[in-house]
């Protein structure tokens, strides 16, 4: 009972920030995010008398309806995507996710190595915020773009790709800093050889089987006739791909993703393709999208903000400029106009889910934990690159829709 009355509330006060700050000319996720801050913030002054406002922030419910959001998110930005259209990118993309990973990566190592106290732990914490500041969020993006329209235009097809490319660098630089931790070194070329050799596996896997083998099952089941029978067979093709991610050190969003890219009009056919986006587009944007970005606004400690505010200020400059000058620079040199690679770039920026999944495994490894250490920076560490990913993730869609705005005006 608990857990259903949890969700009705959450889910009503998400669509009502949501339709609040579009009426305003604003995305829905920038007010589903700040529903999430404004319930944290309440229960923080009035939690006591409103003992359930605690309750809310801390359903266990939310957190798995978050989870399932950003695997229906995944998977029906994947739909939406045909392969041939990321494949036209391919080289532009590469060049934005490479360029948005490598700037904000040296330029948060850098801001970090000159803040953070000397310790045992200094190098791996630097490159940690190195890491965090290098992703970007393929659900949040995925959300923005649909809102603004821009998913099947040349913009966004170049940011899906370069997110994804940038997502699997990310867990591997991750993999490569857990490697770290455990060992105290860093991992030698036979290790570095083996994490290569898994991510290339998985992409031979998942588009091997995308090309040759669901075609045939699809077909089998078009026979059918039955749109659930469609919805139940990519489902569990997600999961499994899903699985073998994990399986193979990566994140399992990665194989939502690539499930749906195979699901295409020519292969499944125009009305059970449309059936089936049908489905998980109300599923996601009406339901699991909005719990999940308030469950993002949920994630924020604003002590850092009093704390370290200098030093949380530059990770937020740091995390903006890496991503616009790293991703937008090789856009605009890719053929895009000038304010299209600047939305390339803004794109980027956005962390999210994917940032906090990163530094939640970061936690549980014992990053963040130095015992007797009371630098202040340290000991707010996780709470401001908490805050770096939602203040990016709240600022994006709003900076991406007056920007598109511009474009529109002067088409």
């Amino acid at each position: 009972m608990y857990i259903l009355a949890d969700l009705l509330a959450l889910l009503i006060i998400a669509r009502v920030f949501g339709e609040l700050a579009e009426r305003l000319g604003q995305p829905a996720s920038a007010g589903e995010i700040l529903a999430g801050i404004t319930l944290v913030s309440a229960a923080a002054w009035f939690g006591q008398s409103l003992p359930f406002l605690d309750q809310l922030i801390a359903s266990d419910a939310l957190e798995t309806a978050a989870q399932i959001g950003i695997f229906f998110l995944l998977l029906v930005a994947g739909i939406e995507i045909e392969p041939k259209e990321v494949a036209e990118n391919s080289a532009v993309s590469f060049a934005v996710a490479f360029g948005g990973m490598i700037v904000p990566l040296l330029g948060g190592f850098s801001l970090a190595w000159l803040f953070l106290p000397e310790s045992d732990l200094k190098a791996v914490q630097a490159l940690l915020i190195g890491i965090a500041l290098s992703i970007s969020a393929i659900p949040a993006m995925v959300k923005m773009l649909s809102e603004l329209g821009l998913l099947h235009t040349r913009m966004g097809e170049i940011l899906i790709s370069a997110a994804i490319v940038d997502d699997v660098m990310g867990l591997f630089l991750l993999a490569v800093l857990l490697s770290m931790m455990e060992n105290g070194t860093f991992p030698d070329m036979a290790t570095l050889a083996l994490m290569v050799a898994k991510v290339t596996a998985f992409f031979a896997i998942t588009v091997t089987l995308g090309v040759h083998v669901y075609p045939r099952v699809s077909r089998a089941i078009k026979a059918m006739q039955a749109a659930a029978i469609e919805f139940s067979a990519i489902t569990i093709v997600a999961l499994a791909y899903g699985l073998l991610a994990e399986l193979l050190g990566m994140h399992w969003i990665l194989g939502a993703f690539m499930a749906g890219l195979y699901f295409e009009k020519t292969r499944v056919g125009r009305r059970e393709y449309n059936e089936i986006v049908l489905i998980c587009g109300a599923l996601t944007r009406g339901v699991l999208g909005p719990l999940f970005f308030v469950s993002i606004g949920l994630q924020v400690d604003l002590s850092a903000v009093t704390a370290v505010p200098v030093f949380l200020f530059l990770l937020i400059a740091v995390a903006f400029l890496g991503k616009l000058l790293g991703a937008g620079i090789p856009a605009l040199l890719g053929g895009l106009h000038r304010r299209e690679a600047a939305i390339v770039g803004i794109g980027m920026s956005a962390r999210g889910a994917v940032e906090l999944v990163l530094l939640s495994i970061a936690l549980e490894s014992g990053i963040f934990s130095q015992a007797g250490q009371k630098d202040p920076i340290v000991t707010h560490l996780f709470s401001s690159l908490v805050i770096v990913g939602v203040i990016t993730t709240l600022l994006v869609p709003i900076i991406m829709r007056r920007v598109q705005q511009r474009i529109n005006r002067h088409a």
